[in-house]
């Protein structure tokens, strides 16, 4: 996290990001209390407080993709800045007409402006960062800003100015506080589009010349939505999206009769409530560790499958402790979805259609929170308690518990859905990549950085490898070589010999032993002293052996890997790309070649943010350059090493 916030233009976008999180949640207490306030009667005050709610989610259902398309086509940064302005203008108007209905069309226009606001803010992360694996750290820290940090601070402002407005005023006290709580927060948007109009400048990107000619809205929209249909991981990710929230629209709209299900009150309420997010905080706390165990495409839609097993899990719940304890795993899996998710998005997607992806999603996610939020409580009235005999006895079952049991089951099959989207693998089960993410490997400590180079025959690696080491250390990195084509080959085969191992699994456990103490010995320790390590076909070996080992399927050689590793994966790989019929390895038939070739192009379709392609044809030196011109954007900068180490 210091990394990325060691990113000047990234800093200052977060700050504001932060700012305008904190001037949202304010906005909503201020606007929700003054909305009552400004009716009169129980039922209109009731009406106007569900029409804050309701006008807030109504630009999303009209407009979303369209503000999505504008900030593919606009400068972002003008984008922000024109919006910022309209929302300061609009929140100081508020106070000054004093009319509930100038506050509802001044909410549907201030979130008219939020709608255009946050697709080229979220759409311009990506240009401000160095290196790609740090989208998913900028993610995080943007939600914990956006539902942390933000929520508390204006929880806080709001009840200090509502309190001081109640000691010093009365009620007319009160109604003052909330003019000048919407006052603060227009202010507020007014320093934001100064520091981003004038601070940020790197936000408009590189891009601007390219928007300002390209075609115009509506035939961005259509090329949005071909995208999204014509790209298995956007559908996938889109599915899941759905099935998600709507299991998150289940428990919020089936909460209250639920807690009272439970034989709770308000208090219970109040309890489920805070779950849900102290869940979904600890979620997107564990997704990054999570990452680096499975790839984010299978991670996402295994998370939404165990999001719905344990919304039926909450259907089941016999007591409150149980409901609190599977509410929170609701949360977490959602909050893992979220993260990665929008991690996806950073990376995968490209940036002349990130932003209407972006306002694709959240369009996707306001519609079916609302559809689901409105849905559920009528559904649940139609279903109403049902009884049941099971065993002679009768059971009185709450329409809630049902409601949410249909939840959880179709959360699952949507998210096995978008897992089969967007699994590279599609034919293996779900179960070993969730139980993965769960496990936790040896930890890895120090700064170091893992950089392997995989494909091709042993021999252009092992001379690629030394090239690029020779290179690093030419920039001021702290390098350890290591060959494993050389010393770690000879190891293997005297283990073979010695042991009489003619079996060909009993051979491929015998190269997992070699690796396995390679890491232990050699690769950790040289971590954790913040070197950079480049190995020379870290994956393939194993995966060369395995392939010879007819017996070995994926599935097993996959297993054996982590195995071996510990769990251990390269920071990035770079893999040597090269048409089979071109060459063949001498130590390896063609056909065996072709075969780990294969498995490690897979490997890379599936965790592009791990995998540099390089093509390998044309001389030595040509490779390496194109070696170093993609591997130098995701390195740290020379000298954030510590000092040489020495390879034992």
């Amino acid at each position: 996290m210091r990394s990325v916030l060691a990113i000047p233009a990234f800093r200052r976008l977060w700050l504001v990001t932060a700012g305008s999180a904190t001037g949202e949640w304010l906005s909503l207490l201020a606007l929700s209390a003054l909305a009552t306030q400004l009716a009169s009667g129980y039922q209109a005050q009731s009406f106007a407080l569900g029409g804050v709610v309701a006008t807030k989610l109504l630009p999303a259902l009209l407009l979303g993709p369209v503000a999505g398309a504008l900030a593919d086509k606009f400068d972002r940064r003008r984008v922000m800045v024109v919006c910022d302005v309209l929302r300061f203008v609009l929140f100081v108007s508020i106070p000054l007409v004093g009319s509930l209905v100038w506050l509802f069309v001044a909410v549907f226009l201030i979130e008219l402006c939020a709608m255009f606001w946050i697709p080229a803010k979220d759409a311009a992360v990506p240009n401000l960062l160095r290196r790609p694996e740090q989208v998913e750290t900028a993610n995080q820290l943007a939600l914990v800003v956006t539902y942390g940090v933000a929520v508390l601070a204006a929880a806080g402002l709001f009840t200090a100015l509502s309190s001081a407005g109640a000691t010093f005023g009365g009620e007319a006290g009160e109604t003052a506080t909330l003019y000048v709580a919407l006052a603060v927060t227009g202010v507020a948007y007014l320093v934001m589009a100064i520091t981003v109009g004038f601070f940020i400048p790197e936000i408009s990107g590189r891009a601007t010349e390219r928007r300002d000619q390209a075609p115009g809205v509506l035939a961005l929209l259509r090329d949005g939505f071909r995208f999204v249909a014509g790209t298995p991981l956007i559908r996938g990710l889109v599915a899941g999206i759905v099935g998600a929230f709507a299991a998150g629209g289940t428990v919020v709209g089936s909460a209250t009769l639920y807690a009272s299900s439970l034989g709770g009150g308000n208090a219970a309420y109040g309890i489920l409530f805070a779950a849900v997010f102290v869940g979904l905080a600890l979620g997107m706390a564990v997704a990054p560790g999570m990452a680096r165990r499975i790839p984010h495409n299978r991670l996402f839609g295994a998370a939404i499958v165990a999001a719905g097993a344990a919304l039926v899990l909450v259907a089941l719940a016999p007591h409150l402790f149980v409901a609190i304890t599977a509410v929170a795993l609701v949360g977490g899996f959602a909050g893992i979805a979220f993260l990665t998710g929008l991690t996806i998005i950073g990376t995968e997607v490209a940036d002349d259609v990130r932003g209407r992806i972006v306002a694709f999603v959240q369009s996707i996610v306001r519609l079916t929170l609302l559809g689901s939020m409105a849905l559920v409580p009528l559904v649940v009235g139609l279903v109403s308690a049902q009884r049941v005999e099971l065993l002679g006895r009768v059971f009185v079952v709450d329409g809630t518990r049902i409601v949410m049991l249909a939840g959880g089951l179709v959360a699952a099959v949507v998210g096995t859905i978008a897992y089969r989207q967007m699994h590279d693998r599609r034919t293996e089960p779900m179960l070993p990549d969730l139980l993965a993410a769960l496990r936790r490997g040896v930890p890895r400590t120090g700064s170091g950085v893992l950089v392997a180079v995989e494909g091709g025959p042993a021999e252009e690696t092992a001379e690629q490898a030394a090239l690029l080491a020779a290179r690093l250390r030419s920039a001021g990195h702290a390098v350890v070589e290591l060959d494993e084509s050389g010393r770690d080959r000879e190891r293997w085969e005297a283990a073979v010999r010695e042991a009489a191992l003619g079996g060909a699994r009993a051979q491929v456990l015998a190269a997992a032993a070699v690796r396995a103490d390679l890491v232990e010995r050699v690769i950790r320790p040289a971590l954790a002293q913040g070197a950079v390590v480049v190995v020379d076909r870290f994956l393939a070996g194993l995966v060369q052996y395995g392939v010879a080992a007819a017996e070995v399927e994926p599935r097993e050689l996959d297993s054996l890997v982590l195995w071996a590793t510990g769990r251990l994966r390269p920071d990035v790989s770079v893999l040597l790309d090269r048409d089979g019929a071109e060459t063949t390895a001498p130590s390896l038939p063609g056909e065996e070649h072709m075969r780990v070739q294969r498995l490690l192009t897979r490997m890379a379709a599936a965790e592009p943010h791990h995998y540099v392609v390089v093509d390998a044809a044309g001389p030595v030196a040509e490779v390496a350059e194109r070696v170093w011109a993609g591997l130098a954007p995701m390195l740290p900068a020379p000298g954030a090493a510590a000092a040489p180490v020495v390879a034992p």
